[in-house]
């Protein structure tokens, strides 16, 4: 069984494991801690990134994007659309939850990681004008939640579920469709809940 190395609050370790679940994939599911650098997780991504798909071959699977399409691939189109504009759609759908993601994960990383005298206070100014402006853009027109969902609505999710976790109360205001849109997924996808970061 295809093994993930993962962190339970990473929104692309969400995203995956939610791709997986929905596209009936079993996965064996083993946390990792990235800051303790632990062997097995180096040695499958030199980079040291979570999300990693570990496969039975031993070949491994690291970015959240390339693991979505390749279990796109084996679940024989689950996860994307086979029409080639649908597609592109939750592409750009994934594309843009997880640019969000960079954006809050940098903010969170240079909160955590510097002395509090040397945090920057313009970057983190800059990234939370693009997530804003994307949450805005998001919130103006949702994207509709059919009965077959993709990758990029998946993206989505964990991308608002990472938000509430690090930016509770912030992002949410003057975006109340959005905040629709996660509790609709929620209740028309309970079994992908428990993805959610947290």
């Amino acid at each position: 069984m295809p093994k993930l190395l993962y962190a339970s609050t990473s929104p692309y370790s969400s995203k995956v494991r939610m791709a997986a679940a929905y596209a009936g994939i079993a996965i064996e599911l083993e946390p990792v801690k990235t800051e303790d650098k632990p062997a097995d997780l180096i040695a499958a991504n030199p980079l040291g990134k979570i999300p990693v798909l570990v496969l039975d071959d031993g070949r491994t699977v690291h970015d959240s994007r390339a693991i979505t399409q390749h279990l796109n691939r084996v679940s024989k189109n689950a996860l994307f659309p086979r029409n080639a504009d649908k597609r592109l759609e939750a592409e750009v759908l994934e594309a843009t939850a997880d640019g969000i993601c960079d954006c809050a994960l940098s903010m969170v990383y240079e909160r955590r990681t510097r002395p509090e005298a040397m945090i920057y206070q313009p970057w983190l100014d800059r990234q939370w004008a693009k997530i804003t402006a994307a949450l805005d853009l998001l919130n103006a027109n949702p994207p509709k939640l059919p009965k077959k969902i993709t990758a990029g609505h998946m993206a989505l999710r964990a991308c608002l579920g990472y938000l509430a976790l690090r930016f509770g109360g912030q992002w949410e205001k003057g975006r109340s469709r959005l905040v629709r849109w996660a509790a609709r997924f929620d209740e028309k996808f309970p079994e992908l809940k428990g993805c959610v970061p947290g």
